[in-house]
């Protein structure tokens, strides 16, 4: 096993994780669902994350099979979620409710699509092809702990950032998300329709 290992693996691996991921990019989103009252609990949002991602890289076509769902309707759906997400952020309306749950959006949004969103699951699989596993499975562990640590003191970075600079942010990362949604959409739908 630790022959296996490769700093150069583990790093492309967190590159290309923190990336697509973008946790810094996300931290308008959370703001914006804090602010809303929304509750968010960081252990329990980046170990579904975790769980997510482990499982769809040893299951992922095995799992989505048994429910009769191909990558491309995983990916579309995940994008419509997406998708109101930023219009929330730029228009600054509530369309998604929160309902009073014990783990409030620390599953969906954050968990899915947030931080395991398709994009991040499916580049993560690619991965396969190229690194040992060890190696990605490192680089990723090396992402969700840097997602607890945004999530859990998510109150000092917006204070250190400001209220200006979050509004401005969470008004640009809203275009962005929405681009984002639009391009994930468009790219998986003309998959739904060939099949």
């Amino acid at each position: 096993m630790f022959s296996s290992l490769s700093i150069v693996e583990i790093v492309s691996t967190f590159l290309v994780m923190f990336a697509i991921i973008d946790i810094t990019g996300s931290i308008p989103i959370f703001v914006s669902m804090r602010d809303k009252g929304t509750r968010i609990k960081p252990l329990q949002a980046t170990g579904v994350a975790l769980l997510l991602f482990i499982g769809f890289y040893f299951l992922g076509d095995a799992l989505l099979r048994l429910f009769g769902i191909d990558m491309p309707s995983f990916a579309v759906a995940g994008s419509v979620v997406l998708f109101i997400l930023a219009f929330e952020m730029i228009l600054g309306r509530d369309i998604i409710k929160n309902e009073p749950t014990s783990s409030g959006a620390s599953i969906v949004p954050i968990a899915f699509p947030l931080i395991a969103g398709p994009g991040a699951i499916t580049a993560f699989i690619s991965l396969h092809a190229e690194y040992q596993t060890v190696n990605i499975m490192i680089g990723l562990a090396a992402n969700i702990i840097i997602d607890y640590f945004v999530l859990r003191y998510l109150d000092k970075i917006t204070h250190w950032l400001g209220a200006d600079i979050i509004y401005v942010l969470r008004k640009f990362f809203g275009v962005i998300l929405l681009a984002m949604a639009v391009k994930l959409f468009a790219g998986n739908l003309p998959a739904i329709f060939a099949a």
